[in-house]
């Protein structure tokens, strides 16, 4: 999160710290997580932000892939992409009060966010946007029936890209493509590299 302390405006928005347990497929823990969270219940349409959305892939496109892949005999990579929703940038202009336990001798500074925020109305939508525009300069497409999906062809490979909010579902007959766009994926969000797809959960 990138913050800028400035005196003067009357803070609109509080926030929270929200603390999760992250647990490996076979139910032991893998992480302790802390957020800071936006209470972005308080944001009101039309004047905080315009659209709210987050991309999930259709369950029907995931059972369609994986029965394509059986048949053509691909390989399934999972991504996950660290802190999604603080890669992007906000396009309004957004105060909130600064964190709990953040101590100042000045009563009155609140926080400007430069950068998304969990909790944030339009955090989802900056996301997409953000990926979506990445993978379009790298000659991929968006899929008209379901914008969860992204595909690259060029008459002898394909590949196909499923986005679940955080998690990127890779898949493909190019070994080097696979390879290439995971690498540019860590060099533009520092994605972790799960290997082979061997759980999926619609959480």
């Amino acid at each position: 999160m990138v913050i800028h302390y400035t005196s003067g405006w009357k803070t609109k928005f509080g926030c929270r710290w929200v603390y999760k347990v992250k647990h490996h497929v076979d139910g032991f823990v893998e992480h302790y997580k802390s957020q800071l969270v936006a209470k972005g219940y308080n944001q009101i349409e039309g004047l905080d932000f315009l659209d709210t959305f987050a991309h999930v892939v259709k369950l029907t496109t995931l059972r369609l892939l994986l029965a394509l892949l059986a048949a053509q005999n691909w390989t399934l990579k999972e991504l996950d992409v660290n802190n999604v929703f603080l890669h992007v940038d906000l396009d309004e202009e957004f105060y909130m009060q600064l964190p709990p336990s953040f101590h100042t001798s000045s009563p009155n500074l609140v926080c400007r966010l430069k950068k998304s925020l969990y909790g944030l109305k339009q955090a989802g939508r900056q996301w997409y946007a953000k990926l979506s525009n990445f993978l379009l300069s790298h000659n991929y497409k968006i899929s008209t029936s379901n914008h969860s999906l992204f595909l690259k062809h060029d008459g002898k490979h394909t590949m196909t890209l499923l986005v679940y909010v955080d998690e990127i579902i890779l898949t493909g007959n190019n070994s080097m493509e696979i390879s290439d766009i995971t690498s540019l994926l860590h060099k533009f969000l520092h994605i972790k590299n799960l290997g082979d797809l061997s759980y999926f959960s619609k959480h």
